[in-house]
């Protein structure tokens, strides 16, 4: 059976690669980005199995209406891969 996933910042880097690689696995992937552009070339090639959002996490209205679209579209949200951001090192 085939998992609804919700990944952050997916439009590149290890967000990216996760929901390609879900996505070949046969399941389904609520993309999030602030720019949805970044993902159309997996809308194109994966179809209804993806879910493009526009998304900032830091607006909390966003995400909060971001969960609902993801829960009518595909009926609930198995796995959160929270990867939006970016790391000081």
């Amino acid at each position: 059976m085939s998992k609804i996933i919700f990944i952050t910042g997916a439009s590149k880097g290890f967000g990216k690669l996760w929901a390609k690689a879900l996505l070949e696995r046969g399941d389904k992937v609520a993309a999030t980005a602030r720019n949805i552009s970044a993902i159309q070339d997996l809308k194109d090639k994966y179809g209804d199995n993806i879910l493009p959002l526009k998304l900032d996490v830091n607006n909390r209205s966003e995400v909060f209406e971001v969960v609902e679209k993801i829960q009518n579209h595909f009926g609930r949200i198995d796995v959160l891969i929270n990867n939006a951001g970016f790391g000081l090192f």
